[in-house]
This record gives structure tokens, sequence and C-alpha cells, in this order.
């Protein structure tokens, strides 16, 4: 475990491992998710009866999770619990209910998302990331694959690597992304994303690509399913998505955020040639923008001449 995940919240590591665990283990971290400061001030015996199961199977999830044991886990939710306290008066909750007004889902919606940017940059794997920067950075070809609103976030990465000068392409047709996998190699490197990492369109396409011998990437919330085991590097967020949520709405912003934080890595490797990459993309679309003033009006154009 790296410095950067062993320090982030231990409530985000339950939930992107949660999938993985075995069903009583799941029980420990539904009592866990459900109220981390009553577990905080509990006894690993109370923890395991209210989770229906054995102080042996709290143990056993304590190391699951890499928090070495109980006490430790503990210790971690106290700490995470007084950094939620100091940031209380922002913390709108996830859940949006049918009765909420406008102003109070602007409200949960916009610290949500907040909240899943400041997590996945606090779990974020900065050897991972090091790694995949110098991988894209010095591949031939970029094949990105994503379907549903993964599909957005694959065609953020492929324009933004464009605009530097990087082939990048990015494919959300389940056909298509397999023929393009079957023709990489060992000088390309192919990125999957999937929010729950279960997606079959995306993990097929990976392995595709890593049996031709590209190098592979997942972006996914969760560490343990089934895309990373297809990844020779697996970058993770941290968004949680409820009832209303489940659009993908927080997770986009969440794969965004890593997205971002790839590209500027990449563009700082060969930061000539981005700069003019950039100048020169910029300078191709200047025609297509309305001139404004500072007040935002239009200028006048000189017509005729």
């Amino acid at each position: 475990m790296t410095t950067e995940h062993s320090e982030s919240s231990p409530l985000v590591r339950i939930r992107s491992l949660l999938p993985g665990l075995a069903r009583a283990e799941q029980r420990v971290a539904k009592v866990v998710l459900d109220s981390p400061s009553t577990v905080a001030r509990r006894s690993i015996t109370e923890v395991a009866e209210a989770a229906g199961t054995s102080e042996t199977t709290v143990t056993r999830f304590c190391k699951a999770i890499g928090v070495g044991g109980y006490p430790e886990l503990r210790i971690a939710l106290a700490a995470d619990t007084a950094r939620t306290e100091a940031r209380a008066d922002r913390d709108l909750g996830g859940e949006i209910a049918p009765e909420d007004d406008l102003k109070t889902v602007v409200g949960k919606v916009t610290f949500a998302d907040s909240r899943a940017v400041e997590e996945t940059a606090d779990q974020l794997d900065i050897d991972v990331l090091s790694k995949v920067v110098d991988a894209i950075a010095g591949a031939r070809r970029v094949d990105v694959y994503g379907v549903g609103a993964s599909a957005f976030v694959a065609a953020d990465l492929q324009q933004k690597l464009h605009r530097i000068g990087r082939t990048c392409f990015a494919w959300n047709d389940t056909h298509i992304m397999l023929t393009s996998a079957a023709v990489l190699t060992g000088e390309d490197v192919a990125v999957a994303i999937s929010h729950t990492g279960a997606t079959t369109d995306t993990v097929e396409a990976l392995r595709v690509a890593r049996l031709h011998g590209a190098t592979t990437v997942a972006l996914t919330n969760y560490p343990t399913s089934p895309i990373a085991d297809m990844a020779d590097h697996v970058l993770t967020t941290a968004a949680r998505e409820t009832t209303f949520r489940s659009g993908a709405t927080a997770s986009r912003i969440a794969q965004l955020t890593v997205v971002d934080c790839l590209f500027i890595g990449i563009a700082q490797r060969h930061m000539d040639q981005s700069i003019t990459a950039l100048d020169a993309t910029r300078d191709a679309v200047s025609a297509h923008r309305m001139e404004t003033r500072h007040d935002g009006r239009r200028k006048p154009r000189d017509i005729g001449k």
C-alpha cells in the first residue's frame, strides 16, 4: 500500500473494496459506513454483534481494507469523523429526496461533486499515475474505451491528447473497440474507463488489447473489479452514486479529474511540443469565436472589406 493510499479516508477505501469483500465482511462494512462515528466508539464485540458476525470476521475485514486491526480502524474512523465535523456546515448529505427544493438539490449536488474530487485526489496513487503518464507519453498510439457516461470521459481524454499532438482514439461501440484492440501492439496503450469496472464491453476490449501486447490502463472506482484484472495499471476514483445520482454524475466528475491530471503530466513530458501544439490548435479555431468586449457585448465587425 502506498503512502498516498494509506492516508486516504478509510470510508473511501471501504466503498471501493466493498464488491470484493466476503458477504459477512460486507455486513461489517455496512455497519461502519452507516455510522462511522459510532463505530469509532464501539468495542469489536459490539460491532460484530451489530453486523451479525464474529470478532474474527471484523478483524479479517480490517485487514482486507488495509488498516491492520480493529484498534487502527477506530483511530482512522475517529480522525475521519473529526475531518467531517470540521466541514459539517457544508455537508448536506448525498441522498436527494423527492421533496427537496431546488436550492437544496443544488447544495447537495455541488457538495457531492466537490467531495468526489477531493477524495479522488486524496487516494490517487501517484506512483501508478506517473507510470501511466510515462506509458502514454511514449506510446505510438493510445486507444480509449468507454460506454455510456464513461464514453464522454473517453472523448475528453482523446480531445485533450489530440490538442498536444498525441495520436489518440476514443471508441464506444463494442465491435469497433474490439477491432481497435486487435491491432494494437507493444508500442501502444489502451485505456479503459468504467465506474463499476464490470462493464463487459469495456472489460473485453481491454482484455483483447492486453492479449496483443498493449500496455493496459483501467480507470475505475473499484480496484478489485473485473476490469482491474485486465490492467497493467489501475487508477481509481472515489465517487458515491446514490438514488438520484446513479446516472454517472459524481463519478464522471471524479473521472474527469484523473483525466486532467493525466493530461497535464503528459504535456509536461513534451513541454515544448505541447505548447506549440496548443498554440496551433488555438489559432486554428480562433476565427470561429466571436470577438467580445469586457462588458460581454460583441465587438462590431467590418463588413465588406
